[in-house]
């Protein structure tokens, strides 16, 4: 049984060491569940492999805190190990880092100056339809009501406000098929490619301001598909482009954008989910910056954040781990990161 009172950063070590790879996180969210329903100031529900703990106080205000408890696969680097001030292995730093500090707040805070909603959900680390929040907005939405919510995604102890959107367009080219010993009957769709990527290398991605955060958005290439066989000119080629975007767009003015640029080829919209705002303009988020300090800045990439902006309720992401480590094989997190973020969110729920 995971110990909650034992120090944050053994309580990381322990957690890292349950393996937990999307899809199978029982072991884990049944250990956090046994963990937190022998706290008698929590009430605790449960759907599929995500955790829900909430207090009830009657405070003025409820936040939530939440964490995914999945990683990707492990690649050699488990069981955790200890160098210094690093601790390694599977999920350190994306995020059980953050998932130990949510679960030592829970278990040693009882009367926090807020109402809080902790949430350890499954399947963040694959396609949205499996996503813990995904079910628990559709099947329990009353379980995530709140006025603010902390996403405890790595951000190296920085609060990162927001999330870009992001959208994957596909663009099509066409030609005229023929054997490739004969190439001047067809029209190569391949060699058709360049005015496509022509307009991306010409591309000036936008830096909009957006309530006092600077994003940065991109446009790029990221596939390309074609061809028929060995000995026969193309008649079709696809550029696959993902476009990441301000929170200050929705995904219909994105695709509007996207076709724009290019226009007078046929673009066809693979998928696509909104941004989220930084919310930091809410007074629950601005005592929530004045306690762990720093300047926030913008969150340059999707975050489940994006769910909760979808149901009205701001949200940051904030953790101690650091993104840039998320799924390498010699993932680590540094250990005084997590008692520092440990120290910020109790002082932002006690004082």
């Amino acid at each position: 049984m995971l110990d909650l009172t034992q120090d944050v950063r053994a309580l990381t070590a322990a957690i890292v060491d349950i393996e937990s790879v999307s899809g199978a996180e029982r072991a884990l969210a049944d250990e956090v569940e046994r963990a937190l329903v022998a706290l008698p100031h929590l009430k605790i529900d449960r759907s599929g492999e995500t955790v829900v703990a909430r207090t009830s106080l009657g405070r003025g205000e409820r936040v939530l805190i939440a964490g995914h408890l999945d990683t990707v696969p492990v690649h050699g680097n488990l069981p955790s190990r200890v160098e210094g001030d690093l601790l390694h292995g599977c999920g350190t730093s994306d995020m059980k880092a953050g998932v130990a500090v949510a679960l030592r707040l829970a278990a040693t805070v009882p009367a926090p100056n807020r109402d809080v909603t902790y949430v350890f959900y499954d399947c963040e680390e694959v396609e949205a339809e499996r996503n813990g929040l995904t079910r628990v907005a559709r099947d329990h939405a009353g379980w995530l009501a709140a006025d603010f919510a902390v996403l405890m995604e790595p951000t190296d102890g920085v609060i990162e406000g927001g999330c870009q959107g992001t959208l994957r367009a596909e663009i099509l080219v066409t030609g005229k098929r023929a054997h490739s010993a004969r190439s001047w009957f067809g029209v190569n769709a391949i060699h058709g490619i360049e005015p496509v990527l022509a307009r991306l290398n010409a591309y000036e991605a936008r830096q909009p301001v957006v309530d006092g955060l600077r994003y940065h958005e991109g446009l790029n290439a990221v596939g390309v598909r074609g061809g028929v066989a060995g000995n026969v000119i193309p008649d079709s080629c696809v550029v696959v482009v993902n476009y990441r975007f301000a929170p200050d767009l929705t995904v219909d003015e994105a695709q509007a954008h996207v076709q724009e640029v290019f226009d007078g080829f046929e673009v066809s919209f693979t998928d696509g989910a909104p941004g989220a705002r930084p919310g930091l303009t809410h007074p629950v988020a601005a005592a929530f910056t004045a306690a762990v300090g720093g300047e926030p800045r913008a969150k340059l990439g999707w975050t489940d954040v994006s769910r909760f902006s979808a149901l009205g309720v701001p949200a940051v992401n904030y953790g101690p781990g650091d993104p840039n480590l998320a799924h390498q094989q010699g993932e680590y997190v540094s250990l005084t990161k997590i008692v520092e973020g440990e120290r910020a969110m109790r002082d932002w729920l006690t004082k």
